[in-house]
């Protein structure tokens, strides 16, 4: 016998409000690293409850067609996470000063270690420098691996706006960490 989808589990549990702990149970765990990655562990604890929270007193909204509510989990912590993101600015712009610290000139570390400590900086600022819907896009599909459509159900908006979204942020990135070739010499 297969488990129940859970959209079964949120529709029972209109009726049996436990049942929505089946929710939590699946996806906890994979919610936490997504907020996590973005805000750091000590405030991603703090929003997992209160992503779970909303999620329980939305889930009559919850659309019952998608089998997986994980989706519909991402566009509600992308949410809380635009909410904090004058501590999410703060935690890149530490996190960057921490990867350029003394151990970047560390003769030990081997090169790809240390071409990641002097580039992560740089990629930390370009990706805060982007528009918010680009970054939520971006960060969901290159961080959380999500598809294309499962983006655009986490972010409630067309397929096609997450294509759009994704190639600028892809083209303001490459502009952004590009290196500055002012004395370029151009080839015959």
């Amino acid at each position: 016998m297969s488990s129940p989808s859970d959209a079964e589990v949120i529709r029972r549990s209109l009726g049996m409000p436990e049942a929505f702990g089946l929710i939590y149970d699946r996806h906890a765990a994979t919610v936490l690293r997504f907020l996590g990655r973005r805000a750091g562990a000590r405030v991603a604890e703090g929003l997992v409850g209160e992503l779970f929270r909303i999620a329980f007193e939305r889930r009559k909204t919850f659309e019952t067609s998608h089998a997986s509510a994980l989706p519909w989990l991402y566009g509600i912590g992308a949410n809380l996470l635009l909410k904090h993101r004058r501590a999410e600015a703060r935690w890149l712009r530490a996190s960057a000063r921490m990867a350029a610290g003394p151990e970047a000139a560390d003769r030990r570390a081997s090169a790809a270690a240390l071409d990641a400590r002097v580039l992560f900086p740089r990629v930390a600022d370009a990706i805060d420098a982007l528009p918010s819907d680009e970054r939520e896009a971006l960060l969901l599909f290159a961080w959380e691996e999500l598809s294309y459509q499962s983006v655009a159900e986490a972010l409630e908006v067309p397929i096609g706006t997450v294509r759009s979204r994704l190639n600028r942020a892809r083209a303001r990135l490459r502009e952004l960490l590009e290196p500055k070739e002012k004395n370029k010499v151009k080839s015959r």
